[in-house]
């Protein structure tokens, strides 16, 4: 069996979906980032992280291509041209979504106060915006990768929910359907009934 450390509000949401999805029991650790029970697993003291019986794993997209190689699921096979539009689309969403909306997350609560830039937010409100046009367009299929759910689509809907949070102006009425889609997915909606940290 797997266990989780982090808590559904974090970015660990990715990997309790990922094995939502895979059918996957696991246990979760709750810690919230740098807390002692993140730094007991990451020195970083960021989560999620996860234990694979001796096997300690940081960063939660590795994790979830981890996973989604490790069950031949939810991912292109490796050496594939899919696999490489694949992981071309997984590398643009943490560039252009994930990226950015950590760099909000550190100007709003992460770094101490007197190294915040606040105006910088509206900014990466602005180019995250223009990512999200960029998606929509990129949309082709019910899935960002055609007719099967990959791992970036898990990816792009936690950052579409982090957005929400970050108080990022609403996406286009097309790209905010699809999410809302994978949001009715019974293994998203169990994540979402998880007690959070």
């Amino acid at each position: 069996m797997y266990t989780v450390i982090g808590g559904v509000k974090t970015r660990a949401f990715r990997v309790m979906w990922m094995l939502e999805e895979l059918g996957q029991p696991y246990d979760l650790i709750p810690a919230a980032p740098q807390s002692a029970e993140a730094r007991k697993h990451n020195p970083s003291g960021k989560v999620p992280a996860l234990l694979d019986g001796d096997e300690l794993l940081t960063d939660s997209v590795a994790i979830m291509q981890y996973l989604a190689d490790k069950h031949g699921a939810l991912t292109a096979p490796a050496g594939t041209a899919a696999r490489a539009r694949q992981d071309a689309m997984l590398f643009w969403l943490i560039d252009e979504f994930d990226a950015v909306l950590w760099a909000t997350a550190k100007h709003s609560f992460v770094f101490p106060k007197e190294q915040r830039v606040p105006q910088i937010k509206d900014s990466l409100n602005a180019e995250f915006a223009r990512s999200a046009k960029v998606l929509t367009e990129r949309l082709d299929g019910p899935f960002l990768m055609g007719d099967t759910i990959t791992v970036p689509d898990l990816l792009a809907v936690h950052c579409l929910n982090w957005s929400i949070g970050a108080g990022f102006a609403p996406v286009d009425d097309q790209l905010a359907e699809w999410a809302s889609g994978l949001r009715k997915r019974d293994a998203f909606k169990a994540v979402r009934a998880r007690e959070t940290v």
